[in-house]
Formats: structure tokens, C-alpha cells, sequence
């Protein structure tokens, strides 16, 4: 599973026809900005950014794009705020497997690579698999091709009553952390794809026997960890979930790469045994 996949672009979210004017007034509200103090961050007055959301005022594309970075809006949104302006988008969105990408490519498998024998992957906005490496394999060993191909999707991998969450053995905790992620990022990118997915991954059941076992021994947890059975025995991570700093494509600025740390000697001592 090392192979970069190329997906579908999510589309923007519609306008409404509403203009630029409500769409930022909604993303100020939304981030518990005033007026007052988005003028001031944004170097203008609370009079235009009131005529602005009106309405009464259009703003330049120069402006719409200081008051997005101020109201840290993610890129693909930015690009539509600018559609809602009347101007043209602003960040391109290349295909991940365009040449002009080979080094961040190149770099992202290097990456999740040279975590081995700890689990790593790469996941585009909706969760599909665009990279990942033996640690993630070795997790997924059991797991029906049908999850598996033609692109993977961690959440299902994960949540499905065929995939991962026979295993997980405190299923309820990491399925109530990995939806309540997904709840945030809708209410971050308003995408009706990533709603769709949360609404199937919602909606499995829960496999008979799940969160049925604790640790042999206490463990003082520094983190909501996956416990997951792996050949007889229980192996617990924690993850970690890294982005791009200050994107220029959409593309880049929607993937995630997630680590997965033992958390615990005996996870760490196993996985360190399989290359020794």
C-alpha cells in the first residue's frame, strides 16, 4: 500500500448566490471574530467590513484573501469565497500524481517509510489511503480486498464490522475519537462528501464483543490510545496527525500524514523484534 493514488477533487461548497458578503460574515462568526477585531487584523476599518458582508461594498481579491488568512480559512474554501467575489481562484489544485508533485511524492513516501517498523500513512481530505507503509500492512493483514481496492478509506478500514474494529479492543473510545474528528472537519469544509462518509461509518454496527477487554495491568495513558489485537497479542498507539504548513494547492493543503507511536514498552518491543 506505498502507491499514490490520484482522487477525485472534492468539490466546493455552492455559494447559495449569496455573495462574498455572507460567506465571510459566516467564517468571522463561526472563528468568534468581531468587526472591530478582524479590521484590525486585517489592517481596515469595521465600517467596510460591515459594507463588505452587506453587500454594500466589494471587496478586492487582495482583501478577500487577508481576510480569509486572518479568519484562518482552509485553501479550497479561499478559492470560494473568491468565486463568490466574481474572481478567479486563487490556489491551484494539482492531481497528486501530476510530475509537478514527484517531490512532495517522493518526500511524503521517505517520510512514512523511514517510520518503520511504527505504522504510517497518508490520507487526502475524504480519509482515502494515498500512501502507507508495512506497519500499516501489517495492521491491515486479514482485511477483505473488498476494503482494501480500488482506494482505501481509513475510516472504513478502521470502523467497518470486516476490517479493524473486530479487533480494536476499546472500539467505542476510538470510534467516538475518530468520528468526533470527522464531525470537526465538516464543520471546517462544509463537504457533503465527507458527510456522506460520516454517515455510513456512523451507521455500522458494532462487532459482538467489542470493548470487552482492559489492560492485564494499569497503564497511565498519555493519550486516547488504539488498542488493536495483532496475532494474539494487544498492541496499543497513539497517533499523531501531520499537515503542510502554509499551502499553496489544494491538493497539498488537504493531506494529512498520521503516525502511529507505541504507546506502551510491549507495543514498542514487538514491533522492534519484527526488524531485528
Amino acid at each position: 500500500m506505498t502507491a499514490v493514488t490520484s482522487r477525485p477533487a472534492v468539490p466546493p461548497p455552492a455559494s447559495d448566490g449569496r455573495g462574498v458578503g455572507p460567506l465571510l460574515r459566516a467564517w468571522r462568526e463561526r472563528r468568534r471574530v468581531s468587526q472591530l477585531e478582524l479590521a484590525l487584523r486585517a489592517d481596515s476599518s469595521a465600517r467596510h467590513i460591515s459594507f463588505v458582508e452587506t453587500g454594500r461594498a466589494r471587496p478586492s481579491e487582495e482583501m478577500v484573501l487577508r481576510l480569509a488568512e486572518h479568519l484562518d480559512v482552509p485553501v479550497r474554501e479561499r478559492n470560494a469565497l473568491l468565486l463568490a467575489a466574481g474572481y478567479a481562484p486563487h490556489y491551484p489544485e494539482t492531481p497528486l500524481d501530476d510530475p509537478a508533485l514527484d517531490a512532495l511524492r517522493d518526500g511524503m513516501e521517505r517520510l512514512i517509510q523511514g517510520y518503520e517498523p511504527y505504522p504510517a500513512l497518508v490520507v487526502d481530505a475524504t480519509y482515502t489511503v494515498v500512501a502507507a507503509n508495512r506497519g500499516i500492512s501489517m495492521l491491515l493483514d486479514g482485511v477483505p480486498e473488498s476494503l482494501l481496492a480500488p482506494a482505501p478509506n481509513a475510516m472504513r478500514l478502521t470502523l467497518h464490522p470486516e476490517g479493524l474494529a473486530p479487533r480494536i479492543r476499546n472500539l467505542r473510545e476510538w470510534r467516538g475519537h475518530l468520528l468526533a474528528q470527522m464531525e470537526r472537519q465538516i464543520a471546517l469544509h462544509r463537504s457533503a462528501v465527507l458527510r456522506e462518509l460520516y454517515e455510513e461509518v456512523a451507521a455500522y454496527p458494532a462487532p459482538a464483543g467489542a470493548d470487552d477487554g482492559a489492560p492485564a495491568e494499569p497503564v497511565a495513558w498519555f493519550a486516547l490510545p488504539m488498542r488493536i489485537e495483532h496475532e494474539g497479542r494487544v498492541l496499543s498507539f497513539v497517533s499523531s496527525i501531520s499537515t503542510f504548513n502554509t499551502p499553496m494547492d489544494v491538493t497539498v493543503a488537504e493531506l494529512a500524514i498520521e503516525t502511529f507511536l507505541p504507546a506502551d514498552p510491549a507495543t514498542a518491543k514487538y514491533l522492534q523484534s519484527l526488524v531485528s
